[in-house]
């Protein structure tokens, strides 16, 4: 056994030295430098170092995550335990990226002890849920046979390292052991195995879906598994003629994972094996970023909703990855983006900007105009795929979103569908907002004159924070916010408001009818 494992590691570092070295890689490489960067990409990758530099542990060799306060259910995906500082390992080979792409004295070695560390997280355990995918920190227990899925492990953990490792290797591998390039090579092939073994993928699965598209077609390429091409091929035409059916993804309208999309379809674009396969990139990249558009509003510096996942109500005030991406374009001021200091939601998300700053954001100029300055109010309607429609209203001051599910959707405590959202302008400059926590399957359409909300009968949680809430006036029928006005109908037998920290919850009993009016007084 250990004869044959030796020369399957001589095969692999071989080839690894062949396919480096000797091939062309498929794409488009640019081999960034900080100097490279424009004057926003410089700066936030500047301050996404700078919070690497602070978290990193070199005990570890990892990354710990910063703690940060939510008004929010903790990410089920992230392993995390209320209260316990842990190290992350998907963030800490993003670190390793922003090394290499800084490249200062002592920076490949840093990075190759972070790669080193991330490599011995992956679990190998042929015929097991979880074989290939990676540890999300060290100090949580491995997976048993009674492990449950998000709960005891993350499967996407493979393509998320898996394809930090491929744009590693395409851009910088010269700044690599070759050692450590045969290991990641290696540990991209495990990784899909294991995604291929567990079948659990759908095409519909968006971001994932994309980064494991990329992945297989840079594997047959490059990893010495040209059999796996046809399957590549298919998997990426599959996802885009998914998409072609109503030029939109599944996963729709997030603010976290459609930047992830957009990280995803960045690959394909510059490194994509075929030229076919960077074109049906560039066109749903572009179909993304006018989507996302369509949704925004610059001088509220938010994306309405309603969202498909979303962890955050207001991109002011936590950190997601579409904030991210706008703010390579547009200075601070003007960007959907938070202060991060002192820690904010999703903070570690920051430290996927180096990946961003080497692949570059590539937005149509029609929607670049919309990122930059408010259009004028309009509605928004996109069909999504079978019944379900995302329905807005983009007011100047005032946004607000429905979904339309066919009422095949519902929202409970720990989802992170928001069917039902509203943002506004208060008094303060502030944003105010709203949002549907829970809910049994719902239909919401959003028009100019409000959201018409239908529901299977049950309970519907609204919660609502915005500066000086008070609820000492309010009635079901009437909520006076700062600087809005939210008038309802309903076929509710009963309300009930319970006040939390910074939010107040209004709950409306056996009801399947609520209509909503909003009226700004702002003054």
């Amino acid at each position: 056994m250990k004869k044959d494992h030796s020369l399957k590691q001589v095969f692999l570092f071989l080839f690894a030295l062949v396919a480096l070295c000797c091939t062309e890689v498929s794409g488009e490489t640019r081999h960034p430098s900080p100097a490279s960067l424009d004057k926003n990409s410089r700066a936030l990758f500047a301050t996404a170092m700078q919070w690497g530099d602070r978290y990193y542990d070199a005990q570890t060799g990892l990354c710990m995550k910063p703690e940060a306060p939510s008004l929010l259910p903790l990410d089920p995906h992230s392993g995390a335990v209320p209260g316990q500082k842990f190290f992350m390992v998907r963030e800490s080979s993003w670190y390793a990226v922003g090394l290499l792409l800084r490249d200062e004295k002592g920076d490949r070695a840093l990075a190759a002890r972070v790669l080193d560390a991330v490599l011995k997280q992956q679990f190998h355990t042929p015929g097991k849920a979880w074989d290939g995918t990676f540890r999300r920190t060290p100090n949580e227990p491995d997976p048993n046979d009674h492990a449950e899925l998000w709960k005891n492990y993350d499967p996407n953990w493979r393509v998320f390292i898996g394809s930090t490792f491929a744009l590693i290797l395409n851009e910088y591998p010269e700044r690599v052991p070759a050692t450590l390039r045969t290991r990641m090579i290696a540990s991209i092939n495990d990784a899909l195995l294991g995604e291929i073994h567990e079948g659990r993928l759908a095409p519909s699965y968006t971001n994932i879906a994309l980064m494991y598209g990329y992945l297989l077609g840079y594997a047959a390429e490059h990893g010495g598994k040209p059999e796996w091409q046809a399957l590549a091929n298919k998997w990426q035409h599959d996802v885009y003629a998914l998409y072609k059916e109503h030029d939109a993804f599944n996963e729709y309208n997030s603010p976290t994972y459609a930047g992830i999309d957009l990280y995803a379809l960045a690959l394909w674009r510059d490194y994509g094996q075929s030229k076919e396969m960077r074109a049906m990139a560039r066109t749903m990249e572009d179909g993304l970023w006018r989507a996302t558009a369509a949704f925004y509003n610059a001088n509220l510096r938010n994306i309405s909703g309603p969202y498909d996942r979303s962890y955050g109500m207001d991109m002011q005030s936590y950190v997601s990855v579409d904030g991210l991406w706008l703010r390579m374009m547009l200075d601070a001021q003007d960007a959907p983006l938070t202060r991060f200091d002192p820690p904010v939601d999703h903070i570690a998300d920051l430290w996927i900007v180096p990946l961003m700053a080497v692949l570059d954001a590539r937005i149509p100029d029609d929607a670049m105009q919309i990122f930059r300055q408010f259009p004028g109010a309009h509605a928004v309607r996109s069909a999504i795929e079978g019944p379900r429609v995302a329905t807005a209203w983009i007011g100047k001051t005032l946004i607000y979103g429905g979904e339309i599910t066919g009422q095949t959707r519902l929202v409970d405590a720990a989802s992170q569908f928001h069917p039902v959202t509203a943002q506004w302008l208060t008094p303060t400059g502030r944003i105010g907002w709203l949002n549907i926590i829970r809910t049994p399957a719902i239909d919401a359409e959003a028009t100019e004159k409000g959201i018409a909300i239908t529901t299977k009968p049950g309970n519907v949680t609204y919660r609502i924070t915005a500066p000086g809430l008070t609820t000492s006036h309010w009635t079901a029928s009437q909520w006076k916010l700062e600087g809005l006005d939210v008038n309802l109908e309903s076929d509710a037998k009963a309300f009930k408001i319970e006040a939390g920290t910074g939010y107040v919850d209004v709950t409306y009993t056996d009801v399947t009818k609520i209509n909503m009016r909003f009226t700004q007084t702002l003054q």
